[in-house]
């Protein structure tokens, strides 16, 4: 049985716009497992993260 998170490292995401945060805005990041999902636009390469295995979404960063 799979945990309910997991946390793994961002290894490629495109930087964000800062300040534009406000609309809830996302973008893709790949984690080092290959899987890629939509997290908020402070993710930067090399945060971890902590994502839900339910749902395959982004939860929370972890730490950079």
């Amino acid at each position: 049985m799979l945990p309910n998170y997991i946390e793994a490292v961002v290894t490629q995401s495109d930087p964000g716009i800062k300040g534009d945060t406000s609309s809830g805005a996302s973008k893709p990041a790949t984690l080092e497992t290959g899987y890629t999902l939509n997290v908020p636009l402070f993710i930067e390469e090399g945060d971890k993260l902590r994502v839900d295995t339910r749902t395959g979404d982004y939860s929370e960063r972890v730490s950079k």
